[in-house]
């Protein structure tokens, strides 16, 4: 497996292309399809409550919740299917992620604005490991004091892209969405949550 290191300011990103081989990915994104309790969560933009762009879960272990845009989201129990990947994640970062926030683009009309992974819970010593199946799509990030500063990459089928500790609070990201005919993705994004009371 090959790593592709993005150094950013405040940051850096690795990405490896064919984290996931062809056959193991192609039978992940199946199981995922129907394994998964998706759900269509409502968020808070811009001071309105409105729908979010695209079919979301989040699966964790029992103390792992995680309150995002007003709404506090208890974790769904772990699919057998992402046993292995999360023990495979564990072995390859050494990071001991105990909850994941699976989305669902249906389509390019799906897609996610410019934002960052800082809520309060999220343990901001670890990275994000983020797992792209299905349909490729194009991740951007720009800096936070200076949108100038840009970075663009495709995320495939079977990458891998880790967001490297710390970078949340001085970089957002946002997953464009596209005109193009393109099918269904679906993102697994792991994250270490900090249990209530380990403040």
């Amino acid at each position: 497996m090959q790593w592709q290191r993005i150094d950013l300011r405040d940051g850096g990103l690795r990405h490896a292309s064919q984290w996931l081989a062809r056959d193991p990915a192609d039978a992940l994104f199946a199981a995922l399809q129907t394994d998964i309790a998706w759900e269509r969560h409502r968020i808070v933009l811009f001071g309105r409550e409105v729908e979010s762009p695209r079919l979301s879960c989040w699966i964790g272990d029992p103390d792992a919740s995680y309150t995002y845009s007003r709404t506090r989201f208890a974790p769904r129990p772990w699919p057998a299917v992402l046993h292995p990947l999360r023990a495979r994640l564990q072995e390859t970062l050494g990071v001991d992620f105990n909850g994941v926030l699976a989305n669902l683009y249906r389509d390019g009309s799906d897609g996610m604005g410019w934002h960052a992974d800082d809520e309060p819970q999220i343990d901001a010593s670890a990275p994000i490991a983020s797992l792209s199946l299905g349909a490729a799509r194009r991740f951007v990030l720009r800096r936070r004091d200076d949108h100038a500063q840009r970075q663009a990459i495709e995320l495939g089928h079977g990458s891998l892209l880790v967001m490297a500790a710390g970078m949340q609070q001085h970089w957002q990201h946002a997953l464009p969405k596209t005109a193009r005919a393109i099918g269904p993705r679906i993102n697994l994004t792991f994250r270490r949550i900090v249990p209530a009371g380990d403040d």
